[in-house]
């Protein structure tokens, strides 16, 4: 008898001691992030960079308790299917936990229904359309999984409205102004809201042009603009960024350009236009310099320190994402995608941007993150001597606009 119970004894304890090992294990499990983005592009490169460096940082400091986060990065080459591809393979073979996708709102669109599909969270952290967030709202249970990282259009325009009423209308004496946008998913719900807000500012649009991402010849459409005498020009471009900077610096246009400009966010926007793009207004997310919180600062210079850049506004976006995502899995204490997609629900997190909350199941933009003083609101730069300057809001400005020679010259 007395060697039976020492059997079993032996047996339990190996029995407990490989229970424990085995929850070990799990608990030592990597987080697993997949990033799909344009990695060749002007915006898209910094976003895996960004969510690499975040990863790092925290895989230094010991990972979210204990566990390390592993970043497996595709290249979706700026393709709806090529990154629909890449979701299957991250989910079905790389068995990531959750993925930061895309600047691009056509792609994101196209990424829902596998997000919902596969129940895998989802995060982007640079396309703007609306539909993202409404279509959480509308079908929460489908697309709960989609989380809307980046301000959406209509706080874009909103935005851009309220700093053109701060700093452009007593300075310039705008009282008109021509909407000139890409054709794309994004600058569909932005121009609805310059058009509502505009007019609420006391400018007037005289001009509406929606243009195809394939222009090669600007000429035309600024000689259209110039003909409706506007004060001032209001952009929705992202892809076409370089082509219609420079022929507006050619052609010396006598109007300012202001409103979205995804591609002047990149600090290599100066040498991609030869030096065009000097007084140039564009909103952003954060620019090098601008001391948003007290971690703006670090975050971009640890950044060029290691990439030899300036990150873009996605490149922010996409670094907050990892450090309120580990914020997320620490609270939820899992990775399970019900449980993580309920603790990032609660997300409250200040990161170099601002202060990060999600809106809720009962607000039209489920899953946005929320926009206005006290959250995230971005700023207005301009590019200054192969510089990009912050100029609103005041509390941020790191100068004063400066008007380029055409515009100055037609004031006189």
């Amino acid at each position: 008898m007395a060697m039976d119970r020492s059997v079993t004894s032996r047996a339990l304890a190996l029995l407990a001691a490989g229970l424990l090992a085995a929850g070990e294990a799990r608990a030592a499990d990597p987080i697993r992030i997949g990033v799909i983005a344009e990695a060749q592009s002007v915006v898209g490169a910094s976003i895996p960079q960004a969510v690499q460096l975040a990863a790092d940082e925290i895989n230094a400091k010991g990972g979210v308790d204990g566990r390390q986060i592993q970043v497996v990065s595709y290249d979706d080459k700026s393709s709806a299917s090529d990154a629909v591809r890449a979701f299957q393979r991250a989910v079905s073979e790389d068995k990531v936990n959750l993925v930061i996708a895309s600047y691009i709102s056509e792609v994101v669109l196209a990424l829902m229904p596998w997000s919902a599909r596969l129940k895998t969270p989802m995060i982007t952290p640079g396309a703007a359309s609306n539909e993202i967030s409404l279509a959480v709202h509308k079908d929460y249970a489908r697309n709960k999984y989609t989380f809307h990282g980046y301000l959406t259009s209509a706080a874009l325009a909103q935005s851009i409205c309220d700093s053109t009423k701060d700093m452009l209308l007593d300075l310039m004496k705008v009282k008109t102004a021509a909407i000139m946008s890409e054709d794309a998913a994004w600058t569909r719900p932005l121009d609805v809201g310059y058009e509502k807000c505009l007019p609420e500012i006391g400018v007037k649009v005289v001009d509406h042009i929606r243009f195809s991402p394939d222009t090669g010849d600007f000429t035309p459409i600024y000689n259209k603009i110039e003909a409706a005498k506007p004060d001032l020009i209001v952009t929705g471009i992202s892809h076409v960024g370089v082509q219609p900077t420079v022929q507006w610096r050619n052609q010396q246009v006598p109007l300012a350009m202001t409103g979205m400009n995804s591609q002047a966010t990149s600090s290599t926007f100066w040498a991609n236009t030869n030096g065009a793009t000097q007084g140039v207004i564009f909103q952003s997310i954060a620019v090098p310099g601008a001391a948003i919180t007290d971690k703006s600062l670090a975050f971009s210079e640890a950044f060029k320190k290691r990439f030899g850049s300036d990150p873009s506004y996605a490149g922010y976006m996409a670094y907050d994402q990892v450090y309120y995502t580990a914020d997320a899995v620490k609270r939820a204490g899992s990775t399970e995608a019900d449980k993580l997609v309920d603790a990032l629900e609660k997300t409250d997190w200040v990161g170099t941007v601002g202060r990060t909350q999600f809106y809720g199941r009962d607000d039209d933009f489920t899953h946005s993150i929320k926009y206005g003083p006290g959250f995230v609101t971005g700023l207005m730069a301009q590019w200054q001597d192969g510089k990009q300057v912050a100029i609103w809001p005041k509390g941020l400005a790191q100068g004063q606009i400066i008007l380029p020679p055409a515009v100055k010259a037609a004031a006189r």
